[in-house]
């Protein structure tokens, strides 16, 4: 089992140099007719989506500019409000490293066919709810599985997988919104791993990563990190204000709670029973109500509690949402 769990952290993670399922796309991409690709652009709606099945999901969230949970998938957004899912009707790109922020989200991945834009993405921005894409960085050049951003939007980070002239291996930030990139030095960290990074809300300086090993915090961009929780295998984290949300796999259990950094307190979030085999992936917080709450899991269950965990909502199962 303990070997099973690593296997699933080595994905939901990404050990640096292991990463599965998304790879630049080929030259022949490069020689696809982008006059004939923009003549099928389909107009850009958001509709109510009856039923869907999402084959994987890149990360969740709730930007700033909608009132709407956002489940990024291979094949676009799907947001949920109000007791209805919603779906676009194109741009229904491969987002991968999906990140909310409060003017809409960022991401990386690859366009969707059809749409006229280059792969891959590099990392993008859209402050319409998914309708056009701005670019921030990299775009055509390099594909980014893990991102993260300060919800201010100050703060912008990266994990690169090849170097180039402007990133070295490893986690990159950026205090520009993309235009220069520093490489966080990583003093004192000591796991064998690198994984997911969430940043503070409103200080892009301050930022947490999940690990094998536990939690790293660093209060300089990742210059200087220290371990905060004990040497248990995390698999998800975000903040809520200065603390910490997190779901690690403790004595073979799979846990939720909230750290402090600060003070070292701990408090243990109640939520379904989950598999051993069915860790928590993503977490996310509504930083404009924080009793608003989600979760995913590997086998692609999606969670929401409105009252800060006493209820929750089982609004996805296995990536699928039926037909009512």
């Amino acid at each position: 089992m303990k070997l099973q769990m690593k296997v699933i952290f080595a994905i939901l993670t990404g050990i640096l140099f292991v990463v599965s399922g998304c790879t630049n796309k080929s030259e022949d991409t490069k020689k696809t007719n982008l006059k004939n690709q923009a003549e099928t652009k389909a107009k850009y709606e958001i509709v109510e989506a009856k039923s869907f099945k999402v084959k994987n999901i890149r990360g969740i969230g709730y930007p700033g500019n909608d009132n709407a949970l956002y489940v990024a998938a291979n094949d676009g957004i799907k947001m949920y409000k109000d007791g209805k899912w919603y779906k676009t009707t194109t741009n229904q790109h491969d987002y991968i490293g999906f990140q909310a922020v409060q003017s809409g989200f960022l991401s990386s991945g690859h366009p969707q066919k059809g749409t006229g834009l280059t792969d891959p993405l590099g990392l993008v921005q859209s402050v319409d709810k998914g309708e056009t894409l701005q670019k921030l960085a990299f775009y055509g050049k390099v594909n980014f599985h893990f991102t993260a951003a300060s919800f201010s939007g100050e703060g912008l980070y990266v994990i690169s997988e090849q170097p180039n002239d402007a990133l070295s291996l490893g986690v990159n930030y950026s205090t520009d919104g993309g235009g220069t990139w520093k490489k966080s030095a990583f003093k004192d960290f000591n796991a064998d791993s690198l994984g997911m990074i969430a940043v503070h809300p409103k200080n892009g300086a301050i930022m947490a990563m999940s690990t094998r090993s536990g939690i790293y915090y660093s209060t300089d961009n990742g210059n200087t990190m220290k371990l905060i929780t004990d040497p248990f295998m995390v698999t998800a984290l975000t903040f809520t204000g200065d603390s910490i949300l997190y779901s690690s796999v403790e004595n073979d259990q799979i846990v939720l709670k909230t750290l402090n950094p600060a003070s070292g307190e701990q408090t243990n979030i109640t939520f379904p029973f989950l598999d051993y085999d069915n860790p928590i992936t993503y977490l996310a917080i509504n930083p404009k109500n924080d009793k608003q709450i989600a979760f995913t899991t590997y086998k692609n269950d999606l969670f929401e509690s409105i009252d800060g965990g006493t209820n929750w909502n089982n609004l996805m199962k296995d990536g699928k949402k039926e037909m009512k």
